[in-house]
């Protein structure tokens, strides 16, 4: 018969002394993270900051005539509101369209510009990071390198093999769309914002997918999955993060783009920002349209963001922090 040994005694004294450290530590931390203030100048900061913003949004719901003879702060002692801005607004806009439609023409250039480059570089990045071919870390670097490439050196060449294909030695490589007198064509659009999105989403996604366990790949493929089933089942559920993390940053980019829209667009084709390019009239005097036409725009990307941000700090670190 084995007998127990008996339990150590419990010295409650280390643990107290424990205990008290551990929350003066505590106090400190919390002390030094909650400087007054460091809180403060954080708040007055804000303030500043927002002001701007805050004087655009009241100068929206302003009559026209209003925001010519005063300023935007009178509003306190005089208020007067009106929608005829944002009414009027809808209805202006460039030469070729109006805000409205401007509106729809950003939501069919970016949601497929967004789309089409997250599931490219998905594929490509559980490539580099599963499957084992020759060349592989060359490639990838390759990749990674071509972030450098400022995007303006590859807005012209783009555009004329676009326009009039690649021909080498009178053997036709690449045909072109020839889309220039297509009045609603967005293919050349979505497929310049992939070609520049590719090299970062390739690295992010990259990044995660590559910290993601092989003892998960390993016993998939043990029970039969192949690459495909290993791909939808487990990669994309668990690179959910990273995927939502980079869908904000192109949406974003791509709904705010000017320059890459008025180069590859075809006339009834462009974005809200030409669109608000156009809203403040020749000589600037209604810029109040503009400032309601500002916050139109602004409410696909905050919807975007607030959808999305419950993953875009744990996906942002876990892409861009690790190689």
């Amino acid at each position: 018969m084995t007998v127990a040994a008996p339990a150590a005694p419990v010295d409650t004294r280390t643990k107290r002394q424990v205990a008290r450290d551990t929350r003066r530590n505590e106090a400190i931390a919390h002390k030094k993270l909650t400087s007054k203030g460091a809180t403060i100048a954080a708040v007055i900061i804000a303030v500043f900051w927002t002001i701007p913003t805050f004087g655009l949004f009241v100068t929206s719901f302003r009559p026209g005539a209003d925001t010519q003879s005063t300023g935007w702060w009178t509003v306190f002692t005089n208020p007067e509101f009106t929608l005829d801005n944002y009414a009027e607004a809808l209805t202006s806009g460039g030469t070729s369209t109006t805000l409205a439609s401007a509106f729809i023409n950003s939501l069919a250039i970016t949601i497929p510009a967004t789309v089409f480059p997250i599931v490219m570089a998905a594929l490509a990045a559980y490539a580099f990071a599963w499957i084992d071919f020759k060349g592989r870390s060359a490639l990838f670097v390759f990749v990674f390198a071509l972030q450098i490439v400022p995007l303006q050196m590859a807005l012209v060449p783009l555009l004329s093999l676009f326009s009039e294909g690649l021909t080498i030695n009178d053997v036709p490589i690449f045909p072109g769309f020839g889309l220039n007198e297509v009045q609603y064509s967005f293919a050349r659009v979505w497929i310049a914002h992939a070609i520049f999105a590719l090299p970062l989403a390739t690295f992010m996604l990259h990044n995660f997918i590559a910290e993601i366990p092989g003892e998960i790949i390993e016993a998939a493929r043990v029970d039969g999955a192949g690459h495909g089933q290993v791909f939808f089942r487990i990669i994309v559920p668990l690179a959910a993060p990273a995927i939502a993390s980079f869908a904000i940053f192109q949406f974003l980019w791509v709904w705010n783009d000017l320059l890459v829209a008025t180069i590859f667009a075809s006339p009834g084709a462009l974005p809200i920002t030409q669109a608000l390019n156009s809203l403040s009239g020749t000589w600037g005097n209604r810029w109040f349209l503009q400032s309601a036409g500002t916050f139109i725009s602004i409410i696909v990307p905050l919807i975007v963001f607030f959808a999305l941000q419950r993953f875009f700090v744990r996906g942002l670190l876990a892409g861009a922090t690790k190689g």
